[in-house]
């Protein structure tokens, strides 16, 4: 697998949840405009270069050799923790596919992201029909939870930091625009089963290589 291959994959596992989260607002015909699907990706693309930030200063400390164990059991980790609540939400009887639940801590503040998460038309306080200002910025720090935890692992495998964060900046507001069109488009979200999926293999396959 090149590291252009590896890089790109790793920012589409990264980024897909965005996708999920535009197809439940094109399906409920919410709006979000151009500059809120910029602030969305920004966050994203923040949250990576900090977190490999921190990851470098662990380089800084270890060997090479195990820092590659350690970014890709990160990443295995973070896929095996994908796929556990993909069949944790499969096992629910009014089961219905969105994105996943990635904290449950009781702080005001990370309770609205947490909400956000389970049910991403939440993130429209106003109830305006769509998703601007503060409320981007919300949705934003949602969805960079998961670039956080992938941007450490990165870091420690030595991937380029602003390579990619601009690529997962990019994808997540692709995926995400694609999502509103997708969601436009189709009535039925059973199909997104298999997106709730992708993420969590793409991760262990990468984790797996880089060991």
């Amino acid at each position: 697998m090149t590291a252009q291959l590896s890089l790109f994959l790793l920012a589409f596992a990264v980024s897909l949840d965005s996708f999920s989260v535009g197809v439940t607002y094109g399906l409920r015909r919410m709006g979000l405009p151009f500059k809120s699907i910029i602030i969305i990706a920004c966050f994203s693309m923040f949250s990576l270069v900090f977190s490999m930030f921190v990851g470098k200063g662990l380089s800084a400390v270890f060997s090479p050799e195990v820092m590659e164990k350690v970014g890709g059991g990160i990443l295995i980790f973070l896929g095996g923790w994908v796929l556990f609540q993909f069949f944790q939400q499969s096992d629910e009887p009014h089961n219905r596919v969105g994105p996943k639940v990635l904290l449950d801590w009781e702080i005001k503040s990370l309770g609205v992201v947490v909400h956000i998460l389970r049910k991403p038309t939440s993130a429209d306080f106003d109830r305006s029909g769509s998703v601007t200002g503060i409320e981007a910025v919300m949705l934003g720090l949602a969805l960079s939870l998961d670039a956080f935890g992938a941007g450490v692992g990165a870091s420690l495998l030595g991937y380029s930091t602003i390579y990619l964060a601009i690529v997962v900046g990019s994808m997540s507001a692709l995926l995400l625009y694609a999502g509103l069109k997708c969601g436009n488009a189709f009535s039925q979200l059973s199909w997104m089963k298999f997106f709730s999926f992708l993420p969590g293999v793409l991760l262990i396959v990468l984790g797996i290589w880089k060991m």
